[in-house]
């Protein structure tokens, strides 16, 4: 991915006369979103996250003094305290948009700074919203040490050693000259081999060559701030505007428990998760560069940001899925693309309903057309305005590369795909059908694996993670003389799972396996007996649905679930106490499973 092919590079002059150097793309007429850099980084850390805003809004990011082509204070000593920090972004402000506030998207101690900027009083009226990613407020994590320090339990005790743990460079950082050393020699040779090793990073133009030095002369970011605020944080350290906080799950240096308290700071928060490390600007530009659009939108031109609830008393005629839940599934999911098969009905609806609820853009996909496309009418109604649907037969590997191939086209690859279409199928082995086979193996299997194969390599190419979803079944570590056939495909797909959670793990994608047991789904309606009459076939299927019923398990519990396992990137998910009981015993007695596998089902 490359950034914007077009920059107009200026120098504007900040705090005691440092000259900044600073890049503006797009068109000064909209909206301007300010993109700051933290440390060791320049400016062009966030080259991709701008080539994908450029085209929506006047796009501008600037070099912090003493880094990229900014020019670095002299002395370095007392340059980098956050009053002259807040001078120099005035300064940018009122050079790029003196007429109106800027939108500001910190990363790391950008974002520190951005949390000064926000909290001050004389930038009130600059800015006119705020995303923070990676970088807290100093004030309130100095108040954040204090409440745990003065008011210790096991809980906040741990939480302050880890934090402690995590902020190790914080400490090597204040020791003299041996950082500076570090990073003009063997450190900043090696930095971006570790970033890419480390981090899992496109090798590409950063960092630049600037480097070294940037990181020397940012050491006195370190060095003139952090002790002051930590040791006297600001009691009225407010947010005057409203905040996105993106929380990076697998951030080496960062808890996220350090934003716990932060709904007493800031009144208008928005918080979202992302199951990435550190350096997101680099790792996950688009999903960055879209929940900055729907932020910026949000507050530039009115309405809720994408992932509040939606739809008025539309919506009331959809029950809802998450519940508690609710919560963390929109931090997590808002605005992401999800692609769920077999979504016309059952489990299928309703992790498409979960999806929507969390504020995703939901594909419904489905060979039953009116059945995804009503599931992508009330997806709309629930909370996913971009909701669409598509007909398809995942077992014809030639649509699946259509499908695949529309929706990287027009929508982009998807960051969750749920392959959850299949089709029942019982009877003794011997009654079973080479065409029997062929069909539950078709659309239970060979479903799974065009959708792994296609949208995996998608994943993988486009290089920004995702994760994938397999419905297995608690039917494939539970054998039944019943289900020889429906047992195998699950089995398959069970095992197929984990051997590809292996695979991509090193790429950042994660696959999870959801085994169900008994649960209330039309999938009992449309099943199929081999060896027996149509006749028969009729009175089984009856006979089942009422046997379902009176279990009456939900699939909203199994979407549910489906959520959780992708939040979690958990590997094997058993969801009724059926299929976790069935899954403990495969593993513990075995052989109770394979006797119990001999009784012949009361259909």
């Amino acid at each position: 991915m490359s950034g914007p092919e077009q920059a107009r590079e200026r120098f504007v002059t900040g705090a005691g006369g440092v000259r900044l150097c600073v890049a503006e793309y797009g068109d000064t007429a909209l909206p301007t979103v300010l993109l700051l850099h933290g440390y060791p980084d320049s400016k062009e850390v966030w080259s991709d996250v701008a080539g994908l805003l450029a085209d929506r809004y006047h796009v501008v990011l600037y070099d912090v003094r003493g880094h990229g082509r900014s020019a670095a204070p002299d002395p370095l000593k007392g340059g980098f305290t956050l009053d002259k920090l807040t001078e120099d972004f005035l300064a940018v402000a009122d050079a790029v948009s003196p007429d109106r506030p800027v939108h500001l998207v910190g990363h790391d101690w950008g974002s520190v700074q951005g949390w000064e900027f926000a909290t001050v009083g004389r930038t009130e009226g600059r800015i006119a919203s705020f995303t923070s990613i990676s970088g807290p407020c100093l004030d309130h994590f100095g108040h954040w040490i204090r409440r745990r320090v003065r008011r210790p339990t096991p809980r906040r005790a741990a939480q302050v050693i880890g934090q402690g743990a995590k902020s190790w460079y914080v400490y090597a950082l204040h020791t003299p000259v041996l950082p500076e050393l570090a990073w003009r020699g063997v450190l900043g040779k090696q930095w971006p081999k570790l970033l890419a090793r480390v981090e899992k990073l496109p090798a590409d133009s950063y960092p630049t060559a600037s480097l070294p030095e940037d990181a020397a002369h940012g050491a006195w970011l370190y060095r003139d701030n952090v002790r002051q605020r930590l040791g006297s944080p600001r009691p009225d350290a407010y947010a005057h505007v409203p905040v996105q906080l993106i929380t990076p799950t697998g951030d080496a240096f960062l808890s996220e428990r350090l934003y716990d308290d932060l709904e007493q700071w800031v009144p208008r928060l928005t918080r979202r998760t992302l199951p990435a490390k550190h350096w997101v600007p680099r790792s996950r530009p688009d999903q960055l560069a879209r929940w900055i659009t729907d932020f910026v939108t949000a507050h530039e031109f009115g309405g809720g940001p994408a992932g509040s609830a939606t739809g008025g008393t539309a919506a009331a005629a959809v029950p809802g899925v998450l519940g508690k839940a609710g919560d963390s599934a929109r931090q997590r999911f808002a605005g992401q693309l999800v692609l769920v098969t077999g979504a016309a009905s059952g489990i299928g609806r309703a992790t498409a309903f979960a999806f929507a609820e969390a504020g995703a853009r939901v594909i419904a996909v489905d060979r039953d057309t009116e059945g995804a496309a009503r599931t992508a009418e009330l997806s709309r109604l629930i909370g996913a305005p971009d909701a669409w649907p598509e007909t398809v037969d995942v077992s014809d590997g030639e649509a699946m590369e259509k499908l695949a191939a529309r929706t990287a086209d027009t929508h982009g690859v998807p960051d969750v795909v749920v392959n959850n279409a299949g089709i029942g199928l019982a009877g003794a082995f011997l009654d079973t059908t080479p065409e029997d086979w062929k069909q539950v193996l078709d659309v239970n299997l060979w479903g799974v694996i065009h959708g792994c194969r296609l949208f995996g390599r998608q994943m993988v190419e486009r290089g920004q993670g995702g994760h994938i979803v397999n419905t297995a079944s608690a039917a494939a570590f539970q054998p039944s003389r019943a289900l020889p056939a429906y047992s195998t495909s699950k089995a398959a797909v069970l095992m197929l799972s984990e051997c590809l959670r292996a695979e991509l793990a090193p790429h950042g994608i994660g696959v999870s396996a959801i085994c169900p047991g008994i649960v209330n789904t039309p999938i009992t309606g449309s099943a199929r007996f081999a060896g027996v009459s149509e006749e028969e076939q009729d009175r089984r299927r009856a006979r089942s649905a009422r046997l379902y019923g009176l279990r009456n398990y939900p699939p909203e519990k199994v979407a549910r679930a489906i959520l959780h396992a992708v939040q979690r990137n958990t590997a094997v998910v058993p969801v009724t106490p059926e299929a976790r009981g069935a899954r403990l015993l495969s593993r513990l007695s075995p052989g109770a499973l394979r006797a119990f596998a001999r009784v012949d089902p009361p259909l």
